[in-house]
C-alpha cells in the first residue's frame, strides 16, 4: 500500500484532474443528440441532454471510489478473467498492460453509467448507450499493438515473425475488401460447401430454382420449396451433409426446391419489393407446381425470406389462390413492433435519406450490410479478427459458417428502401390494407394455413419476441392453426442445429395455447434436449400427402435441367 506525504498530494491532484475530465466528459455527451450517436442522416443537429441528477452523483462518487482503489493499486491492478480480451496470463504477468486494461474496463463501465443516466425516451438512450459501446469497442488497449500483452509475448516468441505476418494478413483482406473471418481459401461453392446433388431447373433474372436428387425411393406427392432471405446467400441452409437443412428435408422424404437469388448488379438498380415478390417467390411457387403437378406445396421461409414468402402468400391470397397448403416461417419478421438492437438505425431521417439516396435506383452494397450486422456485435465479429489477424499474424481457423457470413450480396436500391420504410418503420404488413404489393392490399389474416413458426431465444437480428413482436408475433396475426417452436442459442447457430448433433435444446407447447405475449408462452413450455429439426419434420409429414415413386430425372418436358447445383448465381461475388 503507497503512503505518505507525496502520495496524498499525488491522490489529490489526480481527483482534481479526474473532477476535469468528468466535466469535459459531461460537456462531450450534451453535444450528443437523439440522432448523433448513430448518425442516422447528414443534416441532423444535436440536441443538448440532461441527465438525472441522482445518478449522476452516485456514478461519480462510485467513479471516485473505483479509480483512487486502481490508483493505490497500481502496478497491482488487475483487470480479472470476466472479458475474454483481457484474461490470459499476459494481461496479468505484465504490471502495465494490466493496469491499462483495468482502467479501461472502469471507464467503460462508467461511460455506460453516463448513458444510462440521460434523462429522454428510451430510444435515445439506446442509441447513445449503443455509441457508447462502439467507442468503447474500438479504443480497447487489446486492439493496438503498443498495449496488447498477447500481441507482445507472441512477437517476442516468433522473434517478430507474427508482425510480419500480421501484415500480410492485413494487406490481403485489404485487397479483398472484409476482414477475413475464417481461411476463404478452404472453401469453395460447390466443391466443400452447397453440395447437394441437384440442378438448376428454372432461372430468370432474380433466381436459379434448384431442385435437388432424392434420397428415398418414395417422396411425398406434394412438394417442398424453401426461400432463404436475399441478403445473404442459400447455402447457408447447405453447408456440411452433416448440418444441411435441405439435406434433411430430402431423407425425410421430400421433393425439394430451393431459391437461390441472383446476387444484384447494375442491371438490377431498379429492381423493386414488388418485383421480388411477383417474379421470384410467386414465380418459384408456381414453377415448383408446374414441374410437380401438385395443387399445393408446402413452403418455408428464413429471415428475410420468410417476409417476401407470408407477404407473396398474401397477394395471392388477395387474388383467390391458395397454391400453399402450408408455411414455416423461419426467425421471420411479419410484425416488426419489436426490431431489437436494429431498431436504433430506423427514424424518419434516416428512412428518408435512404430513399433520397436510393429509393429511385442503385445498389446498397453487400459489404455495408455484412459490416452493419458485424458491429452489432463488435467485439466477437470484428475486433476479436482485428487482434488475431493483425496484431497476432494468426491465420483464422476454417469455419463454413463464417465463410458464409463473409460472402456478401447486395439488394436493389428500391427494394431496400421499400421494406425499410414498410416494414421497419411503419410496420405496414400487419396492418391489414396498409401495404399494397403488387397491385394488392397485403392482409394477413386471409393466410388461413398450418404454419410452424420458428424463433431462436437469443437472436439478435430477429428478437424471439419476449413482451410483444418479434418473431413471437407472427402468432397473433395468422388465423390457421399455428405451432411455435422456440430454440437455443441465436440467428443462425439455432436454425442449423442438426439431430445428428445432440446439442442444444428447443421448447415446445403442446396445449396449443398462444397467448399475446412470448412470455406469457414460455411459462407453460416445455423444453427438449437436441434439435427442434425432428419436432418440424413430425408436424410437415402429415401435411405433406401420400407417398409416390421418387422422379428419375429433374424438372420435366417444360423446365429441364439447365446445370448442376448449386448453379451460377451462387457464386456471383458483391
Amino acid at each position: 500500500m503507497h503512503s505518505g506525504p507525496e502520495w496524498t498530494q499525488a491522490v489529490q491532484q489526480f481527483q482534481q484532474s479526474f473532477g476535469e475530465s468528468w466535466s469535459n466528459a459531461l460537456q462531450s455527451f450534451q453535444q450528443l443528440g437523439p440522432n448523433n450517436p448513430l448518425a442516422t442522416a447528414p443534416g441532423t443537429h444535436p440536441v443538448a441532454l440532461t441527465f438525472s441528477a441522482e445518478k449522476l452523483q452516485a456514478l461519480q462518487e462510485s467513479y471516485v471510489k473505483e479509480a483512487t482503489a486502481l490508483w493505490n493499486e497500481g502496478v497491482k491492478a488487475n483487470p480479472g478473467t470476466a472479458d475474454r480480451r483481457f484474461a490470459s496470463a499476459a494481461w496479468h504477468n505484465n504490471p502495465m498492460a494490466a493496469f491499462s486494461a483495468a482502467s479501461y474496463l472502469l471507464n467503460t463501465r462508467t461511460l455506460l453509467g453516463l448513458a444510462d443516466a440521460v434523462e429522454a425516451d428510451e430510444k435515445t438512450r439506446s442509441r447513445i448507450r449503443f455509441a457508447v459501446e462502439q467507442m468503447s469497442a474500438a479504443t480497447a488497449p487489446s486492439n493496438y499493438l503498443a498495449f496488447n500483452a498477447d500481441a507482445q509475448t507472441k512477437a517476442i516468441e516468433t522473434k517478430g515473425e507474427s508482425i510480419a505476418k500480421g501484415m500480410q494478413n492485413l494487406l490481403h483482406d485489404m485487397r479483398q475488401g472484409h476482414v477475413s473471418m475464417t481461411d476463404e481459401s478452404l472453401f469453395e461453392v460447390g466443391k466443400n460447401v452447397a453440395t447437394s446433388e441437384g440442378a438448376v431447373v428454372f432461372e430468370n433474372e432474380f433466381f436459379q430454382l434448384i431442385e435437388y436428387k432424392p434420397l428415398t425411393a418414395k417422396v411425398y406427392e406434394r412438394p417442398f420449396l424453401l426461400v432463404p432471405p436475399c441478403i445473404n446467400k442459400f447455402y447457408i441452409l447447405d453447408l456440411q451433409p452433416e448440418n444441411s437443412l435441405i439435406r434433411y428435408a430430402v431423407e425425410q422424404g421430400h421433393r425439394t426446391f430451393v431459391v437461390s437469388w441472383r446476387n444484384p448488379d447494375e442491371s438490377m438498380a431498379q429492381k423493386t419489393w414488388d418485383d421480388y415478390v411477383e417474379h421470384a417467390a410467386i414465380k418459384a411457387i408456381n414453377v415448383t407446381r408446374e414441374i410437380t403437378g401438385a395443387k399445393t406445396i408446402n413452403t418455408l421461409g428464413f429471415c428475410v425470406g420468410g417476409t417476401i414468402l407470408g407477404t407473396a402468400l398474401a397477394v395471392l391470397a388477395a387474388r383467390g389462390e391458395k397454391p400453399a397448403a402450408s408455411a414455416t416461417l423461419l426467425t421471420t419478421f411479419l410484425d416488426f413492433s419489436d426490431t431489437g438492437v436494429l431498431d436504433l438505425f430506423i427514424d424518419e431521417a434516416f428512412v428518408k435519406y435512404r430513399e433520397m439516396q436510393l429509393g429511385q435506383g442503385g445498389l446498397l452494397k453487400g459489404q455495408e450490410l455484412a459490416s452493419t450486422f458485424s458491429f452489432l456485435r463488435p467485439n466477437e465479429l470484428v475486433w476479436n479478427y482485428v487482434v488475431g489477424n493483425y496484431l497476432k499474424g494468426e491465420t483464422p481457423p476454417a469455419f463454413d459458417l463464417l465463410y458464409w457470413n463473409s460472402d456478401s450480396t447486395n439488394l436493389p436500391g428500391p427494394f431496400y428502401a421499400w421494406y425499410l420504410r414498410n416494414t421497419y418503420f411503419e410496420n405496414n404488413l400487419v396492418q391489414p390494407g396498409k401495404a399494397v404489393v403488387c397491385g394488392e392490399k397485403v392482409d394477413l389474416r386471409k393466410l388461413d394455413i398450418p404454419v410452424y413458426i420458428y424463433g431462436s431465444r437469443e437472436d439478435h437480428i430477429v428478437p424471439i419476441g419476449v413482451d410483444g413482436g418479434g418473431a413471437y408475433a407472427t402468432t397473433q396475426h395468422l388465423p390457421g392453426k399455428k405451432r411455435f417452436v422456440m430454440g437455443a442459442s441465436g440467428h443462425i447457430a439455432g436454425v442449423i442445429n442438426p439431430p445428428a448433433k445432440k446439442k442444444r435444446s428447443y421448447w415446445t407447447r403442446d396445449d396449443g395455447k398462444l397467448p399475446a405475449t412470448q412470455a406469457d408462452w414460455a411459462k407453460g413450455a416445455q423444453e427438449h434436449p437436441g434439435s427442434w429439426w425432428t419436432d418440424w419434420s413430425a408436424w410437415l409429414a402429415p401435411l405433406a400427402g401420400k407417398q409416390i415413386a421418387a422422379p428419375k430425372a429433374y424438372g420435366n418436358t417444360a423446365y429441364k435441367a439447365i446445370e448442376p447445383a448449386p448453379g451460377r448465381y451462387v457464386k456471383q461475388k458483391s
